[in-house]
């Protein structure tokens, strides 16, 4: 009896399509159900705001991205420089930031953790906002910020994380940063991190807002020292004390150019893919594998009305985080073609994170 060549193909493209299809439906849950920034002013009843920036060689960054925070107005805003070698501290406080000198990192520390414990020792505002050297705030983003707190009232301890509009003003980092996105969007649906389902949350560390008895409640980031994933870790924590995490979209108010270049992107990914897999390599390999087999391996099977839809999802794909993020130029959704050719694109990424340590801003860690 001969076998059927079209049935192996067809269970293919039938499994690309079922990771397909479910990105796409959790995009339209978060296209719906995500909110979006839009610049206000700070009310004149707004509680005291601290907006904290942990800095380590931020020298080239600080310029274009600390007068827009100054100018926020935020009761204070303070820089902890963490043993930067080119300048940062002098840099900040020449642009107005107050600036506090980082201690020497203890041991079972990670470096950002601690660097925004001391800072949130520091902070004398009801509200703490964590902030990364490399985010633009733009004119009004505090006042976006603080009505997206206020929209989310409910269940304390609380988390406000902003995902921001990536800036990708090199074709370099067109290639793999915008999968910070498509991580996200694409795959967690977020009213789930309303329910009780205990692996359902998320957070970015570049923008998280928490009030101040409710940062203490939880521990604060010292109760996630030794975590190269402090955001995501931080957002398990509120959940787990019974809270609430809200994520929101920066969009016009507040956008981000995460790396400087494609080498950099790689070595960033690389430091927090272990973390979202739960340290585990087979869980990895497996994650780069199922990504692949959804993306790359519809173009290479023999073309059939499944095979075709599965290809054209793996081009919109892309296109569609773009469109729900802002980033809506010819160029941007043109990255959408990349869909196919990006597990490949991504092999440095895996492969970096497959070491058994992790190298980040001059600091080795134990993965």
């Amino acid at each position: 009896m001969r076998r059927d060549p079209s049935r192996p193909a067809d269970a293919a493209a039938t499994l690309a399509l079922a990771v397909l299809g479910y990105r796409a439906t959790t995009l339209v849950i978060n296209a719906v159900a995500l909110p979006r920034l839009r610049p206000a002013p700070v009310r004149q009843d707004a509680p005291r705001v601290s907006i904290l920036v942990p800095a380590r060689n931020e020298a080239a960054t600080l310029p274009r991205t600390l007068p827009g925070l100054l100018a926020q107005g935020a009761q204070e805003v303070i820089l902890l420089d963490d043993g930067s070698t080119d300048g940062t501290g002098e840099i900040a406080r020449d642009l107005g930031a107050r600036v506090i000198e980082g201690a020497t990192l203890p041991a079972g520390w990670a470096g950002k953790p601690w660097a925004c414990h001391q800072l949130a020792q520091a902070a004398g505002g009801d509200l703490l906002v964590f902030t990364d050297a490399d985010v633009h705030w733009r004119p009004g983003a505090l006042g976006a910020v603080l009505a997206a707190w206020d929209a989310s009232a409910g269940r304390t301890p609380r988390l406000l994380s902003v995902w921001p509009r990536q800036l990708t003003p090199r074709v370099g980092l067109r290639l793999l940063t915008p999968l910070v996105d498509a991580a996200m969007l694409g795959n967690l649906p977020v009213p789930l991190m309303d329910t009780p389902l205990p692996g359902a949350a998320a957070a970015n560390g570049q923008v998280m807002m928490f009030d101040r008895a409710g940062y203490a409640a939880i521990g604060g980031h010292e109760s996630v020292r030794a975590s190269v994933l402090e955001d995501v870790e931080l957002a398990r924590t509120v959940r787990r004390a019974g809270g609430r995490v809200t994520l929101a979209l920066g969009d016009d108010a507040i956008e981000v150019q995460m790396y400087p270049d494609a080498a950099a992107s790689i070595a960033g990914l690389a430091k927090s893919t272990p973390g979202l897999h739960g340290g585990s390599r087979p869980a990895m390999l497996a994650s780069w594998a199922l990504f692949t087999a959804a993306f790359t391996l519809p173009w290479l099977l023999p073309t059939s009305p499944r095979v075709r839809l599965a290809r054209a999802l793996t081009v919109l794909d892309r296109a569609a985080v773009n469109l729900l993020v802002g980033r809506r130029s010819p160029a941007d959704l043109a990255e959408g073609l990349l869909g196919p050719a990006t597990p490949l694109l991504a092999l440095p990424v895996y492969r970096r994170a497959l070491r058994r340590t992790i190298t980040w801003r001059g600091r080795t860690y134990p993965r």
